[in-house]
């Protein structure tokens, strides 16, 4: 089965503008183009669209798709069975955060009191999974299972205010980020010394003890893995360089 471009755009949903955009990067190639221009795609091509929107739905950016499907060993079957975990995965946070949703609205329909750990409880293993589906493997490997668990588990037994302070220096943090890049400041200055304490007591405010070395190491992988990286320049590129080299030069100061 041979599909046009509009044919395939009607099929997947996918405006022609995009397919014509992945042609453009290389990410989906069509199986031929006629004479008149016209992009035609085959089985193959529609196979690969399906995985494109696959990791999409997972939000993963274009060019590492590109490096997956274009991967000599990639294994289709494997990587359907990861999407699936990872839905599965998302389900169930979605799953917590309805039935979550839905006490507070029986609370409040009632005029009841709702526990105040209990509203948050969610939102904390939200947290948790996320980070563990995302950097879980990166993170165990560096630094063993235990300190890991021991990570998660302080998460999950933060007091609503601890919480509310854990959120609000993640937010403080990346707003100073991109504020010291587009501005052009040094990592090494006032703004990077002041950075590299508020994410001291971030990675503190569970309680944990607080090691220099460690410090440095978890910044490093800020520039060394993609996804990282990835999290802190969401809007402004540089952003998690300046952090790990802000960390680099203050974790032993501050």
């Amino acid at each position: 089965m041979e599909y046009s471009i509009h044919e395939l755009s009607h099929l997947s949903g996918v405006t022609t503008r995009t397919l014509r955009w992945y042609d453009q990067i290389g990410l989906l190639k069509p199986s031929r183009t006629a004479e008149s221009g016209y992009r035609y795609y085959g089985p193959a091509e529609v196979d690969r669209l399906q995985d494109i929107l696959y990791y999409r739905a997972l939000g993963v950016e274009l060019a590492r798709i590109r490096e997956c499907l274009d991967d000599p060993t990639f294994d289709r079957l494997a990587a359907l069975q990861r999407h699936l975990a990872a839905l599965e995965a998302e389900q169930a946070r979605l799953e917590k955060l309805i039935r979550s949703v839905k006490c507070t609205i029986r609370a409040e329909e009632r005029e009841e009191i709702m526990n105040d750990e209990k509203k948050f409880e969610v939102f904390k293993k939200q947290a948790v999974t996320h980070n563990e589906e995302v950097y879980g493997a990166e993170i165990r490997s560096k630094y063993g299972d235990a300190q890991v668990d021991e990570a998660h588990a302080a998460v999950m037994n933060l007091t609503q205010e601890q919480y509310r302070e854990w959120t609000h220096l993640g937010q403080a943090i990346q707003n100073g980020l991109e504020d010291a890049v587009q501005t052009g400041l040094s990592p090494e200055g006032e703004s990077g010394k002041e950075i590299a304490a508020l994410h001291r007591r971030w990675l503190t405010v569970t309680g944990n003890h607080y090691d220099p070395d460690l410090h440095r190491g978890l910044a490093e992988l800020y520039v060394s893995d993609g996804r990282f990286t990835a999290y802190y320049d969401k809007t402004i590129p540089g952003c998690a360089r300046f952090l790990r080299d802000a960390i680099a030069c203050w974790a032993s100061k501050i």
